[in-house]
C-alpha cells in the first residue's frame, strides 16, 4: 500500500498539467487517453458505486488496486504506449507461403509462480518467483513458422547438413514444407526475422518471454489454464510421453489440436520455440515489457551469455517435458543447438 501512496501523490502532481497522457492501454472511459478520469471511475467501482464501464484494464476479470495501478503506472510514463499495431488479426503471403498474425492485446499479468516440480518428476522452479508484468500489444503467429515459409527465405540454411549426423538424418525425416521449422538454431531464427522484416517493411522479431507467455496463457481473454488452452495437455498439445527415444516422436502439421483463448496453436507441445531472452532467472520487481528474466544470468557455466530461453515444450522429452509444456516452464539451450525440436514463431511490432 505505501507504494500505492507514493503513485497517488505523484499523481497529484500529474493532474494540474495542461495535457493528458495519450495512450490505450488504461483507457476505461474510452475518450482515447489514459487519465485522472479513468483513476477516478476505477477507484468509484472499487468502491462499489456504479460507472456503467468496463474498468477491467489489465482484463485479469476483477476490479482491483492492480487496475489503479496500471493507469497510475502508465500517467507515470511507466507503461508505454501501444507500439502502433492496429487491433485486427493480419495474414500475409510471402514468397507464394500465406500465414497469419494474431492481435495481442496488451495488459498485465503474474509472470511465472507456479510450481511446476510435481509434473516435473524434478526440480523445475525456475519460473519463481511470480511477478507483475505488463507488455504493450503486439501480434504473434498463429502457427509455428512452417518449413515452406522457412526455406523459402533460409535457402542456404539447412541448419545441420554436414554437422550432426544423427540430427541430420532426423532432420532430412521431417523436411516437409507442411511441417513447422525444425532444428533451427537461434541465430538463423533471427536472421529469418530480419529477411522477412525486408520483404514485407514491417519489423518481425522473435518474442520476449513475456510476450510468449502472455500469448500462451491467452491475453485477456485468459481462463487460467496450466497449458495453452486447455488444462488436459492432449487437448491442445502433441506429445507423446513418456518416450525412451524422444527423437522419434511424430511431427505435426500445425492446427492438428484445438487452438487457445486467443486463436493460437502448438504452443503447447509439437516444437520447443526460441525466444529473444537471455537466460536469467526471475526478480520479484514489477515490470514493464521486460527483455530477460529481471534478476541474475542463469549459470550454464563459462558461455552462460550464449544461452536462449525456449517455451512451450517439445512432442517428447522425457519426464520433465511435461513441466515445459506448462505456460509457465522455461528451458534453454546455447544459441548453436540445432537440435530435433527446436523450432519458433515471431511477433510482429509494427
Amino acid at each position: 500500500m505505501k507504494r500505492i501512496y507514493k503513485q497517488l501523490i505523484a499523481l497529484a502532481a500529474l493532474v494540474c498539467m495542461p495535457t493528458m497522457v495519450s495512450a490505450t492501454t488504461g483507457d476505461v472511459t474510452g475518450d482515447g487517453a489514459a487519465d485522472i478520469d479513468d483513476v477516478n471511475m476505477i477507484i468509484n467501482q472499487m468502491l462499489g458505486f456504479e460507472t456503467g464501464l468496463n474498468c477491467d484494464a489489465n482484463g485479469d476479470g476483477s476490479v482491483d488496486v492492480d487496475d489503479l495501478n496500471l493507469v497510475i503506472n502508465v500517467l507515470l510514463g511507466l507503461v508505454p504506449d501501444d507500439p502502433g499495431v492496429t487491433p485486427e488479426d493480419e495474414v500475409f503471403t510471402v514468397e507464394g507461403v500465406t500465414f497469419k498474425m494474431i492481435y495481442v492485446e496488451g495488459g498485465t499479468f503474474q509472470m511465472g509462480g507456479r510450481d511446476l516440480t510435481p509434473i516435473g518428476g524434478f526440480s523445475t522452479k525456475s519460473n519463481l518467483p511470480g511477478h507483475q508484468v505488463t507488455v504493450s500489444s503486439f501480434k504473434i503467429m498463429e502457427t509455428e513458422c512452417i518449413q515452406a515459409l522457412y526455406y523459402a527465405l533460409m535457402p542456404e540454411n539447412c541448419d545441420i547438413e554436414n554437422e550432426d549426423e544423427y540430427y541430420y538424418r532426423t532432420w532430412k525425416k521431417w523436411r516437409d514444407d507442411a511441417y513447422p521449422a525444425e532444428c533451427v538454431k537461434w541465430d538463423n531464427a533471427v536472421l529469418f526475422a530480419q529477411k522477412l522484416s525486408e520483404l514485407t517493411g514491417r519489423t518481425f522479431r522473435l518474442p520476449t518471454e513475456a510476450e510468449w507467455e502472455w500469448a500462451a496463457k491467452g491475453g485477456v481473454k485468459s481462463e487460467g489454464y496450466l497449458y495453452s488452452g486447455s488444462d488436459d495437455i492432449y487437448q491442445v498439445g502433441n506429445v507423446h510421453f513418456p518416450s525412451s527415444s524422444p527423437y522419434e516422436q511424430t511431427l505435426k502439421v500445425p492446427k492438428t489440436k484445438a487452438p487457445n483463448e486467443l486463436g493460437l496453436y502448438d504452443m503447447t507441445g509439437n516444437q520447443m520455440e526460441w525466444t529473444n531472452d537471455v537466460g536469467y532467472l526471475y526478480s520479484e520487481d514489477e515490470q514493464v515489457n521486460p527483455e530477460h528474466g529481471g534478476g541474475y544470468m542463469m549459470d550454464f557455466g563459462t558461455n552462460s551469455a550464449d544461452y536462449r530461453v525456449l517455451r512451450g515444450g517439445s512432442r517428447d522429452y522425457f519426464n520433465y517435458m511435461w513441466a515445459l509444456c506448462a505456460n509457465e516452464g522455461r528451458g534453454a539451450l546455447v544459441k548453436t543447438s540445432n537440435q530435433p525440436g527446436n523450432g519458433f514463431r515471431l511477433v510482429l511490432v509494427n
